[in-house]
């Protein structure tokens, strides 16, 4: 088994469903990974020495997701000179607006790059998107991965030019 690449890590198990998205993302695109669950604020010290020994794992890029108070990726970049990519995780009580802000509001030299609300795919992609610079496998897949993503779009297109709005609209809704 090869080392893997990207460090994931949520703050809590009721993460996970979200973060699947990044793992079926990054399995897709051939990059290994490992996924934890260590929380900034009830285990400080596990939460730190996970980033404080992720370059000698040889994890290249820690993704963290976090909801609420969504420290975590923060927490992470601080104690790291590793890229981190902060996945805000939507809160039933304002919408992970809250994990939003958490998240992208970083001082001044500590940066997390973050992507939207649930954004835990265009995580993995972005993840991937770092590796492959050095890394030219992977950048030929992430390549291929959007060669496909803009396939599907002109096949949409194709379609909806044969079927006119209201026979589209009326097979999307079957």
């Amino acid at each position: 088994m090869t080392q893997p690449k990207v460090g994931i890590v949520m703050g809590s198990d009721s993460d996970l469903p979200v973060m699947r998205d990044t793992t079926e993302v990054l399995e897709q695109l051939g990059v290994e990974y490992e996924i934890v669950i260590s929380s900034a604020h009830r285990v400080p010290e596990k939460t730190a020495q996970y980033a404080q020994s992720a370059e000698e794992r040889r994890i290249e890029v820690i993704i963290a997701a976090a909801g609420g108070a969504a420290h975590l990726p923060g927490v992470i970049a601080a104690l790291t000179c590793l890229p981190v990519i902060g996945v805000p995780i939507k809160t039933s009580t304002l919408g992970g607006v809250d994990s939003l802000y958490s998240i992208v509001q970083m001082p001044r030299g500590i940066p997390v790059a973050t992507v939207a609300i649930n954004g835990a795919k265009n995580a993995g992609i972005l993840a991937a998107q770092i590796i492959g610079v050095k890394d030219p496998a992977v950048r030929e897949k992430v390549r291929s991965f959007k060669q496909e993503l803009a396939g599907a779009v002109a096949e949409k297109d194709k379609k909806l030019q044969e079927l006119g709005v209201t026979a589209y609209l009326e097979q999307m809704n079957k």
